[in-house]
C-alpha cells in the first residue's frame, strides 16, 4: 500500500485523482465568492 496504490489517498495524491479515499472539492466556488466590482456609469459631457 504504497504510492503505486489506486485505491489508497496516498496513491491518489500522486496520480492526481479523486474517489471515495481521496473525496474531490465539490464546489470550488462556493469558498472563494467572486467579489462584485460595483459599475460606474459612464461620465455624461
Amino acid at each position: 500500500m504504497g504510492k503505486g496504490d489506486k485505491k489508497t489517498r496516498k496513491g491518489k495524491i500522486v496520480m492526481g485523482t479523486y474517489g471515495n479515499s481521496r473525496p474531490g472539492a465539490k464546489n470550488p466556488k462556493s469558498k472563494k465568492e467572486e467579489v462584485k466590482k460595483e459599475e460606474v456609469p459612464a461620465k455624461k459631457e
